[in-house]
């Protein structure tokens, strides 16, 4: 088990909305979606695309370079690669990989990262 680290106050991020923290010199996602926090690695496990510079609906996150989503409630894989011949392969010889996530907890109005 890892230290918890502040990343954030609760009202630095609004519900549905995300970006890119640091906590123990790694870049970490910090997303809300309702009054629940989420946090990953930033950067996406197939070309390290930066997520926070993606698109979030739900607990889902779209990476902005090829489409890979991800669900940051458990980091599983939703979508390896935007379809196309190279993501129905990569599904079938399980080449993808799921999104590393974080434990969250708020206290004291801050939000603080497991790492």
């Amino acid at each position: 088990m890892g230290e918890f680290t502040e990343v954030s106050k609760i009202d630095e991020l609004k519900n549905g909305t995300m970006r890119a923290v640091s906590a123990a010199g790694r870049e970490i996602l910090l997303a809300r979606v309702g009054d629940k926090y989420y946090a990953a690695d930033n950067l996406c496990p197939h070309m390290k695309g930066n997520l926070s510079q993606g698109k979030l609906e739900g607990t889902v996150i779209t990476c902005p370079l090829h489409g890979s989503q991800f669900d940051i409630s458990n980091g599983r894989v939703v979508r390896w690669l935007k379809g196309g011949l190279m993501s129905k392969v990569s599904r079938a010889l399980k080449l993808f990989k799921d999104l590393t996530v974080y434990n969250v907890k708020v206290e004291d109005g801050r939000v603080l990262v497991e790492v």
